[in-house]
């Protein structure tokens, strides 16, 4: 083999050696341009993602405000409607107590022109009755006393008296009758009791 061969041999393999050097840099080029374009579309698809998450944040947020803003105001109309109950709950029982009032007023008229104190005591036997029956209809009656059983729950004794045809701790007076509003005591039977004589 002549030297000119032997330069030629070198040369081709110089030539295949830069070949190949070139190619794998091209393929280390490709590569990272791949590596980058998909650090690039993951990039963009993180942003994507969290434009929509912050869309989402923002939207139930604004429903938080309104919600908010809902239920602060059914407070207020709540309050209100409370404050109405009580301002007149007592409407029903004083428009039903209104006629009674009437009846009382007329009595005394009667009474100032006529000495007919029967007539008289027959209005406001009336006009009791009629106050009884606004009570009994809001639920108020009064509590049978005289007669009965002693009943720390619904009678105070305002003394003892001695009776021999009577069981001890019977009521034997009332001095002022007791209520009761839906079964719950509101005032107690002032009452008189019997207790056995003192054997002398």
């Amino acid at each position: 083999m002549n030297e000119k061969d032997k330069d030629q041999l070198l040369d081709e393999k110089e030539e295949r050696c830069e070949n190949k050097a070139e190619e794998k840099e091209n393929g280390h080029k490709h590569e990272d341009h791949k590596k980058k374009k998909k650090k690039d579309d993951a990039s963009v698809e993180l942003e994507k993602e969290l434009g929509e998450k912050d869309a989402k944040i923002k939207s139930l947020e604004e429903k938080l405000l309104y919600l908010g803003a809902d239920f602060e105001n059914f407070k207020k109309i709540k309050t209100k409607e409370k404050q109405d109950t009580l301002k007149y709950a007592n409407e029903v029982i004083i428009k039903e107590l209104l006629p009674v009032i009437d009846h009382l007023e007329m009595a005394l008229k009667h009474a100032e022109s006529t000495e007919d104190y029967k007539s008289i005591h027959e209005g406001v036997k009336i006009t009791l009755n009629e106050f009884l029956r606004v009570l009994e209809k809001a639920g108020a009656r009064p509590i049978e006393a005289v007669g009965q059983k002693f009943d720390p729950n619904f009678h105070e004794a305002l003394y003892q008296e001695e009776h021999e045809d009577k069981e001890p701790d019977t009521v034997v007076s009332e001095f002022q009758k007791g209520y009761l509003l839906n079964e719950r005591l509101i005032r107690p039977s002032r009452v008189g009791v019997s207790k056995k004589p003192e054997i002398q």
